[in-house]
């Protein structure tokens, strides 16, 4: 029986291509770009769940407070935090202290590499996270001074096959370090990635005498702490606040600030974790459960045309029906019959999906960001939704055509009495009303991404990045000569007639400044006014350079000998020290952190970061002698020559450096390049769902006309032009576009309201973000059913009338 039920299915699948090809390839789209934002998904979701006792591990996040109003949010916090309450807490296990650090240089031997990132961590590291060692002993290989450990590739590249353990490198060609151990290389879904781990001990040789285990007021420290099972976090987190005022209370009423410690689950810093100091640019959970919507909304697009075709077609299979239930076939043998066709045609499409996924794939992963493989193909995460998409779409797909179709009485269809029943026709258009708001919803969704986005970008930045190189530090340089260097440097530089000018700074447009300073107050004032801010130590020339705008004193100058004793304040940071108008602030000392500075200058507020985020209270310092990005405005021409002729200077005042550039107006950019894939993706698959109800449209369209073959010919012969008829057949379509507009725009609007609230400069809602959509959905459909509208229209009423 089930072998006749899918030579049944084959023959009826053969005899109406159209229909099949309609169906199958519909489907087939809707599953490929359903698995390819799956995989995109569960990768983002899966980010360190690896670790065995992830469970268990929580980092400490700090939120801190000034005079009771919350001023930052941290990722990497106080020193003391970790000791502090393993000593105070049994709950806490144990802990690991992790400090980011930058590039470094790596000789041994003849070989000298760079590596981008590494990490100072404490000796717990192996004990609480779930990276393999290789190579040495995941307790002692992090606990004396000078030692570090190798991740398996770094190790490879530096010693080739030679066992590494207890080999002696030189970092930046200076200090000595052993190695203790070689790591198995961090996968792709950790929230922090690094080749290198130097012992916590080495950084407490280097930073004696002070003792940053007893600093709460000292941030930078990734703090992650292991909880004993079945600790109930909220009531753990209750007894931070109790400690933190024994242990620091003296130091936060002296500044009237305080800090509050909140534990994040390790498995949610990538998704939900948007904080300073982060260990790396983290995803948006949002972004990934939204594109888990558009793949819900993809699929059940394509399963929509299954079922409105299906339906459509009943008429059509009527007699075949009539006949098997007059020979003695029973309803569940029918639904059997009709389902087995849902499965076939379901079946079809994903065998093209699979094909579609592969060819895809490489694009998606250049679009997406990430590095999905055909080897997933190997794995449950791939084939479980696979075949739930396969099985549910098929059943529930199948399901109502079958029972509708089944429930043909014999006696009607043989006489030919069959028509389409009301419930039927509202239905389909009620599912056609459903993919088209869908659609809109998706295209409103995908040009408010891109509005944002442009609208971000042709803000003025308050600051001038246009044609500016900026070249890395120098990770090599010798103290007692780097002034010299600098100097000569600039002076060699500035004779070249594409140089205008040069500067250096901590950190450049697009960078977030880590240098936050609290307990900064006007002298003479009680020091619980204190306050924090961001600061960017910078030279004499960072302004003129960066053409900021002074809106009240002047800017450093040589010519002041104290000026290595100045600052000056973007207007929200006078704002913030009191002053209404920025000429009441010229003149004034400040006492940061025990020095005394003098406010010589105010500028406007210009855009550190993106537009996403608000303006920043910050302070440039004046640092002479700053070693720091180096900004270089060119005055144009050909830039190969140009960087060139930087590149030559560089390796000659500063031999034994990388020179590392980028052109600043690209790297400020950097900072939307996560809107733009989203936007992307987002578009990409809004298309696919309009082709998908598009071709779904078409095949309604199909059915629909010729259902009406004979009623088209009696109005041609009473007179009916052929543009009434089109625009007859037209008329029913855009009703239904015309209500999914009426369905999906309060809808569109809300979430892109939502969405934009994410941004402190963001763009307003205009009506054209929706009108454009419906105007584009309205084309396309007509257009797609034009072909079956006009062609029926110009049909000879004498061959309508005939085919009864």
């Amino acid at each position: 029986m089930i072998k006749n039920y899918f030579k049944i299915a084959w023959r009826n699948m053969l005899r109406n291509k159209a229909f099949s090809a309609i169906n199958i390839v519909g489907l087939s789209l809707g599953v490929a770009a359903c698995l390819l934002i799956l995989q995109y998904v569960a990768f983002e979701l899966s980010y360190d769940n690896f670790h065995k006792n992830g469970a268990q591990i929580y980092r400490v996040q700090q939120d801190r407070y000034n005079e009771g109003k919350l001023s930052t949010q941290w990722a990497a916090g106080a020193y003391a935090v970790g000791n502090s309450f393993k000593d105070a807490f049994p709950e806490v296990q144990d802990y690991v202290k992790l400090l980011q650090r930058g590039k470094s240089l790596l000789d041994y031997g003849d070989k000298s590499i760079k590596i981008e990132n590494y990490f100072v961590a404490s000796s717990s590291f192996f004990y609480i996270f779930s990276y393999p060692l290789l190579i040495g002993n995941p307790q002692t290989a992090l606990a004396e001074s000078n030692t570090i450990v190798l991740s398996e590739s770094l190790s490879k590249r530096l010693f080739g096959k030679e066992n590494p353990l207890g080999k002696t490198i030189k970092g930046n060609k200076r200090k000595p370090f052993k190695v203790s151990g070689v790591f198995k290389d961090m996968p792709a879904n950790s929230h922090f990635k690094t080749e290198l781990l130097m012992s916590y001990a080495t950084f407490l040789a280097d930073v004696k005498p002070d003792n940053p285990d007893i600093a709460w007021q000292w941030d930078g420290c990734l703090t992650y702490i292991k909880i004993r099972p079945g600790t109930d976090t909220k009531a753990l987190e209750a007894k931070f606040p109790a400690l933190i005022d024994k242990l620091a209370g003296a130091d936060h009423k002296k500044y009237k600030s305080a800090a509050v410690y909140l534990l994040q689950p390790l498995r949610d810093i990538h998704l939900y974790s948007h904080l300073m100091m982060e260990a790396e640019a983290n995803g948006d959970g949002k972004t990934v459960y939204l594109l888990l919507g558009i793949a819900f909304f993809i699929v059940v697009i394509a399963w929509v045309n299954y079922i409105n075709l299906a339906t459509a077609r009943a008429i059509n299979r009527a007699k075949e029906v009539g006949v098997r239930k007059a020979v003695g076939s029973l309803r569940g043998q029918l639904i059997g019959q009709f389902m087995t066709e849902s499965f076939l045609l379901n079946g079809l499409a994903v065998i093209l999906a699979l094909i579609l996924v592969a060819l895809a794939l490489p694009k998606f992963n250049e679009i997406s960001g990430q590095q999905l493989s055909f080897a997933l193909l190997g794995s449950k995460m791939f084939w479980l939704p696979l075949t739930g998409l396969f099985v549910i779409g098929a059943f529930f797909s199948g399901l109502y055509p079958a029972f509708i179709l089944s429930g043909f009485k014999p006696v009607a269809v043989l006489k030919g009495k069959v028509l389409a029943t009301r419930q039927g026709v509202v239905l389909r258009k009620s599912l056609v009303v459903f993919q088209f708001a869908a659609s809109l919803f998706l295209l409103v969704g995908t040009l408010a991404v891109f509005q944002q986005i442009r609208y971000m970008r042709a803000q003025s930045l308050g600051i001038n990045i246009d044609q500016t190189l900026v070249v890395n530090p120098p990770i090599v340089a010798d103290d007692s000569t780097y002034m010299r260097q600098l100097a000569a440097f600039k002076d060699e530089l500035l004779r070249q007639s594409n140089v205008k000018g040069i500067t250096a700074s901590t950190v450049v447009p697009g960078q977030a400044s880590d240098w936050n300073a609290g307990g900064i107050r006007l002298k003479g004032t009680d020091e619980g006014q204190g306050k924090q801010y961001r600061i960017i130590g910078v030279d004499y020339d960072f302004l003129k350079t960066y053409d900021l705008k002074l809106i009240a004193g002047r800017n450093f100058s040589k010519e002041f000998g104290s000026d290595p004793k100045a600052v000056v304040f973007n207007k929200m940071a006078i704002q913030q020290l009191g002053f209404s108008n920025p000429e009441d602030a010229i003149g004034k000392e400040i006492d940061f952190w025990g020095e005394i500075f003098t406010v010589v200058g105010v500028t406007d507020n210009f855009h550190q970061q993106s537009l996403r985020d608000a303006y920043e209270p910050l302070i440039l310092r004046l640092i002479p002698d700053l070693r720091g990005y180096f900004s270089i405005k060119m005055a144009g021409g050909p830039a190969n020559g140009a960087v060139a002729s930087v590149r030559e200077e560089w390796n000659k005042f500063f031999p034994g450096n990388p020179f590392e550039y980028a052109y600043l107006d690209d790297r400020f950019n950097e900072q939307y390049k996560a809107d733009q894939r989203f936007g992307q993706v987002f578009g990409i698959f809004t298309g696919l769902a309009i082709l998908v109800a598009c071709l779904g449209l078409f095949g309604l369209a199909s059915f629909t006309t010729a259902q009406r073959t004979k009623e088209i010919g009696i109005r041609k012969v009473l007179g009916s032009s052929v543009f009434s008829i089109v625009e007859m057949l037209y008329r029913e379509f855009v009703i239904l576009i015309a209500i999914s507009f009426v369905v999906a725009t309060p809808l569109a609007w809300f979430a892109v309201s939502q969405w934009l609230d994410g941004y402190a400069f963001r763009t307003d809602i205009q009506w054209w973000l929706f009108l454009i959509p419906f105007a584009a959905v309205l084309v396309i459909a007509l257009l797609t059913v034009s072909f079956q509208s006009i062609k029926a229209a110009l049909t000879n009423p004498v061959t309508s009338l005939r085919s009864e």
